[in-house]
């Protein structure tokens, strides 16, 4: 929708300011946008690399389980597992990034998760429940990394959506309405003019008349 303005000059005035304005926010928004871009994708190329390491691990730590568990009865794999040695605690925190709080996750274990006899399980049994606990912290930080990009494309969407309102939304009607008042300005004076050049012809001809008269 066109912007609705009165054509005097205190409105082109303010309107060139606001316009002024607008364009340094575009440039403010634009860098910031392509700053966000910039960590995003370090952000994201982190985030597979951890993501891929943690899938490779995992997958080791859970062939040892299963081979411990097909070494094991079920209720001797159960009351294995039962009574857990070891306990986790998580501790949040934030990092800021382009004045975007991004979450952070810390993970300890304390204890020792295996919490049972060395004679009736396997050997496998001990690696896989050792690697878990080494994992589990790369799991719950690897969480953190995903919510990080959450929150990081949310706010490049949004920003995106700004720098698009004003490159293609009020900084051309801004434009359109400056142009607009000056083109109004400008018939004004042309019209002023006009009728002064009409005056001062009138006044000529009564002077003219007036000395022909004497």
């Amino acid at each position: 929708m066109p912007i609705i303005v009165s054509a005097t000059r205190m409105e082109l005035l303010n309107l060139r300011k606001k316009a002024g304005l607008a364009v340094k926010g575009h440039k403010l928004l634009k860098d910031k946008l392509d700053e966000l871009m910039r960590r995003f994708k370090i952000l994201i190329s982190g985030y597979e690399e951890t993501r891929r390491k943690l899938e490779e691990e995992l997958e080791k730590a859970y062939g040892r389980f299963l081979f411990a568990r097909a070494a094991m009865t079920e209720p001797g794999l159960e009351d294995a597992l039962r009574y857990p040695g070891a306990e986790t605690k998580v501790t949040t925190g934030t990092r800021k990034v382009m004045n975007l709080l991004l979450p952070v996750f810390r993970v300890s274990v304390e204890g020792n998760v295996r919490n049972y006899g060395m004679f009736d399980t396997p050997a496998e049994l001990d690696e896989a429940l050792k690697v878990y606990k080494e994992l589990l912290p790369k799991i719950v930080e690897l969480a953190g990394q995903e919510k990080a990009i959450s929150l990081m494309a949310k706010e490049i969407d949004t920003t995106r959506r700004r720098v698009n309102a004003l490159e293609y939304k009020l900084i051309p009607e801004l434009e359109e309405a400056i142009r607009s008042i000056r083109l109004k300005l400008d018939e004004m004076e042309r019209g002023n003019l006009t009728r002064l050049m009409k005056v001062k012809d009138m006044v000529e001809a009564k002077r003219d008349m007036a000395a022909g008269k004497t």
